[in-house]
């Protein structure tokens, strides 16, 4: 039987998993159901470091938004943004300054609903119904709320997104689309899962993935790289998470991160 709560919109199939409420289980969230955390589980099994891989991503996600914000970003695009859980984007952009204007992007019923409750005070700040891999549509919907100027720079987020298209939906042309929307001076950040880091384990994800909404194809970092064609990729490149601009000295083991990172400036 499926669960049904009051944040939970008409129709959505709780009995279902979906990576947006994976997610958010792995960050200790509240925000997911029986059959997603049935379904973490079985992703733990396959990858036991799955909750660091999250927390790391999470970081990254906050040390992009904030590099952008020293580059003089202040309005982003957060393309399949999730479950907000805390630390979202415009928390952090806001805190750096309160003016900063985020959209967040997602189709899933539940990520929506919530970050509707979440953002509905705040002006600045909103989320659209889209699927990311339609950029014409998201981006239409993005101007139409009148919180992205495209004529100035944007910072684009796929913060742990991009590992859920299919090669047949050609991410390199999705990209290229949002690409030529925004600026130059620009930014694009990307973390994605790959095959490079711990194989093994990543096969056994993807087995896992397989049963939910959300099957998950890894990239090698030279695929990734040709996402980024019109970007210069700021340094150090395309790394493992921790070692993307560190804070502080870093304990956890690039290895085991199971994910890239990168952040380019569009030319």
């Amino acid at each position: 039987m499926s669960e049904r709560v009051s944040w939970v919109p008409e129709g959505v199939d709780t009995g279902m998993p979906s990576a947006a409420r994976l997610y958010d289980y792995l960050l200790g969230g509240g925000h997911n159901f029986a059959a997603d955390r049935a379904l973490a589980e079985k992703f733990l099994q396959a990858q036991p470091n799955g909750r660091t891989i999250a927390r790391l991503n999470r970081s990254f996600l906050r040390r992009a938004v904030l590099f952008m914000i020293d580059r003089g970003i202040r309005q982003f695009l957060d393309l399949g943004s999730g479950i907000p859980t805390v630390g979202n984007v415009h928390e952090i952009a806001q805190k750096a300054d309160p003016e900063a204007h985020v959209v967040y992007v997602d189709f899933e019923e539940v990520a929506v609903a919530h970050s509707q409750l979440i953002l509905e005070h705040d002006p600045r700040a909103t989320i659209i119904q889209e699927d990311m891999t339609k950029p014409a549509e998201v981006l239409q919907a993005a101007r139409y709320s009148g919180l992205i100027d495209f004529t100035r720079p944007v910072g684009v987020l796929t913060a742990g997104v991009f590992h859920f298209v299919p090669p047949q939906a050609d991410p390199n042309a999705i990209v290229a689309a949002y690409r030529d929307a925004v600026p130059s001076g620009s930014y694009l950040a990307v973390s994605q899962f790959t095959h490079d880091l711990q194989p093994e384990e990543m096969a056994g994800i993807v087995e896992v993935m397989k049963k939910s909404q959300n099957p998950m194809y890894p990239r090698t970092k030279s695929e990734i790289e040709s996402l980024f064609a019109g970007f210069e990729l700021e340094e150090p490149g395309i790394v493992p998470t921790p070692l993307w601009r560190p804070e502080s000295t870093n304990t956890d083991d690039p290895d085991k991160a199971g994910i890239y990172a990168a952040v380019g400036r569009k030319l």
